[in-house]
């Protein structure tokens, strides 16, 4: 498939700006953008197809600042987040590696998502001995977790600026991409 806006270079740079945000204006998240972000969410792969997760959306302000006080500093995004949406994954034993997995691939689909609808969204990590909480909060049964919220919003002015200086956001190439070898150029 050829395409006339340039090289793929040009073509994927939309992907290298992706990026997290964890702070937001008051300003709500339109409930067709939260769906479509679910969506793009649904639509990501799994192992084997077994799509291991419900995805929670959650709107309401109490409940996403709870989850913001009871997880600091990791879940700070959700101290301003207008919406979220939680991966449920199951807690079953040998599965772990691939939910893992699969519910990483899923939360980059939602970072994407939201970059393309110019909204921010940023990863809340929610930790092990929190779980009981957040799982309290969204009606989880005892056969599932969240370990990972993505919040959502409308960026605020500094939450756009850029974190690193010009050039200093990653190694350089040469110290991470090789051909045929590792190590080897």
């Amino acid at each position: 498939m050829h395409h006339e806006s340039g090289s793929p270079a040009t073509q994927v740079r939309p992907l290298l700006r992706v990026r997290q945000v964890r702070q937001f204006t008051g300003e709500p998240v339109d409930a067709e953008a939260i769906e479509a972000i679910a969506d793009a969410a649904r639509w990501s792969g799994s192992s084997r197809n077994s799509q291991p997760w419900p995805f929670v959306i959650v709107r309401q302000e109490a409940v996403l600042r709870r989850m913001a006080e009871a997880g600091l500093p990791q879940t700070r995004s959700l101290a301003t987040a207008t919406a979220a949406i939680a991966i449920a994954v199951p807690q079953e034993q040998g599965s772990a590696v691939s939910h893992a997995f699969d519910e990483g691939r899923a939360a980059e689909r939602m970072l994407i998502a939201a970059s393309f609808l110019e909204l921010g969204a940023g990863i809340a990590w929610v930790r092990t001995e929190i779980r009981p909480v957040v799982a309290e909060l969204l009606g989880l049964g005892e056969d599932r977790f969240v370990r990972t919220i993505i919040a959502l919003g409308h960026p605020t002015d500094a939450a756009r600026e850029p974190k690193s200086a010009p050039g200093q956001a990653r190694l350089p190439r040469t110290e991470v991409v090789f051909h045929e070898r590792c190590g080897e150029r």
